[in-house]
């Protein structure tokens, strides 16, 4: 295995392209500002492509899902800092104030804990971020406690798309498992996840 020069390392075309490494960085940034694209999925696949072609671009496909998650969530707290609840309804973020206020107790007793679990759940990122505007966290410490929470969601995706790559030995086929291993999981955590949400508001 010889060591990668400086040349190669500008050179992406060969696995991952610099073209494609923005794509992720703002397909990251604008789903995790609206919620439509599957964010965890991009950078599942990412991964297992990375995995197969240049191993070294992982890390980099690692540091880029969790900027955008980092910026994407930023945007969306300033959004709804500045714009207030009337901005969340009028973007349909906010739909459930009774669940919002268990989200605000969680908040308000551990800001960083509330933060790293919202978003490894699925729909559970936005009533956190909501929360955390809606009560005014400081923003030293929404900048802080997120950090770690955007870095644990990228690199649990990222594991998940370099299982699907050293299983598979084509790297369609470990893109494909990716993505299927990404959304299966998601959709698990999301099903375990709304069976538990009736005790939610009971909980400390």
């Amino acid at each position: 295995m010889h060591a990668v020069s400086p040349a190669d390392a500008v050179d992406l075309s060969s696995g991952l392209g610099a073209a494609a490494l923005a794509g992720l960085f703002l397909a990251v940034t604008l789903g995790a500002i609206v919620p439509v694209v599957p964010t965890g999925a991009a950078v599942s696949a990412s991964a297992a492509f990375a995995w197969h072609n240049e191993p070294w671009v992982l890390v980099v496909v690692l540091a880029l899902g969790a900027a955008g998650a980092y910026l994407g969530d930023l945007a969306t707290y300033a959004i709804c800092r500045l714009g207030g609840q009337a901005m969340a309804r009028r973007l349909r973020w906010l739909r459930d104030d009774e669940h919002l206020g268990a989200v605000e107790d969680r908040l308000n007793a551990h800001p960083l804990q509330t933060l790293l679990v919202s978003r490894l759940l699925p729909g559970g990122r936005i009533p956190v971020l909501l929360a955390a505007a809606f009560l005014g966290l400081d923003w030293r410490t929404f900048l802080v406690a997120n950090a770690p929470a955007c870095a644990l969601w990228s690199l649990v995706y990222g594991a998940m798309g370099t299982v699907g790559g050293r299983i598979f030995p084509e790297p369609w086929q470990g893109v494909v498992a990716a993505l299927v291993i990404a959304l299966v999981v998601t959709q698990i955590v999301a099903l375990v996840n709304r069976r538990r949400s009736p005790a939610a508001p009971g909980r400390s």
